[in-house]
């Protein structure tokens, strides 16, 4: 890419689509409409109505280096700072996981259970991240109240922004800690959490935009994958009101086990298991019995 030459916004988008193909990158196209558009501060399809526009030294600057950024396998949400989710716009970083489509699942299963069912509902968030999935549930259901909880301060920091740049920061407490350990006393009417559950074995196998980025702590769930799923569910069901239930992501084939895990509990009852897009098992509610 000369700095000299003339770059338009068709020919950076080619030349771009093409050199990420040759480096790996995954989506070469999206990403490099992704970066542009960022960099001009434009929508997509901006792109395609005006593709013979030149871009400016500045602007050109700017994208190379991002460039330079994702052929490193950098997520292109780390190098912007956002990820959209849930129809709203999340501030990440380095310190949490960029929020995936696969979690919408999990919003949209406790949204179905509690808006307009369950009364000024109180939740918890464990292993909060981002906030991505508590604070939407917070942004579409406005009489919900809400704790997270994380082991880490810098993804907290995170989380406190977000809430602040959704306007639902008066309705959200946030406590560093160890799974439930910040909630003695608490009872609660919604457990969720998208715990980590990666196999630990597994990880050297994971994309390098995953295994060499997102923060190990957020995807190792232990051997199995299933160390947190023991915790959450053992120690969150003591915490649940009547009629309360756990929610839970889960990885691929591991539903079934995190829902037999409601088999020891005798103050837990029925669960559910809901696929996502793709037809794998995604989403495990456990009831209070």
């Amino acid at each position: 890419m000369a700095q000299s030459e003339l770059w338009t916004i068709g020919s950076i988008i080619k030349w771009t689509e093409q050199y990420f193909g040759s480096k790996g990158v995954e989506s070469p196209r999206l990403d490099a409409e992704v970066l542009l558009s960022y960099v001009l501060k434009k929508e997509r399809i901006y792109l395609y109505v005006h593709f013979d526009e030149p871009l400016e030294p500045g602007e050109l600057a700017v994208f190379r280096e991002m460039v330079k950024q994702r052929v490193l396998h950098v997520p292109v949400a780390y190098i912007i700072g956002y990820r959209e989710f849930m129809g709203l716009t999340f501030k990440v970083s380095p310190a949490v996981l960029v929020p995936r489509p696969d979690t919408e699942i999990l919003v949209q299963a406790v949204l179905d259970r509690v808006k307009d069912k369950i009364a000024g509902a109180e939740i918890a968030d464990i292993g909060t991240g981002s906030g991505a999935v508590v604070l939407s549930l917070l942004k579409y259901i406005p009489d919900l109240s809400a704790v997270t909880v994380d082991i880490s301060l810098a993804a907290l920091a995170i989380a406190k922004e977000n809430s602040r740049l959704l306007e639902v920061d008066d309705r959200v407490a946030f406590y560093e800690g160890d799974v439930y350990a910040p909630l003695a006393g608490q009872k609660l009417d919604v457990i969720v959490s998208n715990p980590p559950y990666i196999p630990d074995a597994d990880i050297a196998g994971l994309a390098p935009e995953v295994r060499d980025n997102e923060p190990h702590m957020a995807l190792a769930g232990g051997r199995d994958g299933l160390d947190f799923y023991r915790r959450l569910v053992r120690e969150g069901a003591p915490k649940l009101k009547n009629g309360g239930f756990l929610a839970f992501e889960v990885g691929i084939h591991q539903a079934k086990a995190v829902a037999a895990l409601a088999e020891n509990e005798v103050l837990l009852g029925k669960t559910e298991i809901i696929k996502d897009y793709a037809g794998i098992e995604r989403v495990v509610i456990i009831w209070k019995a």
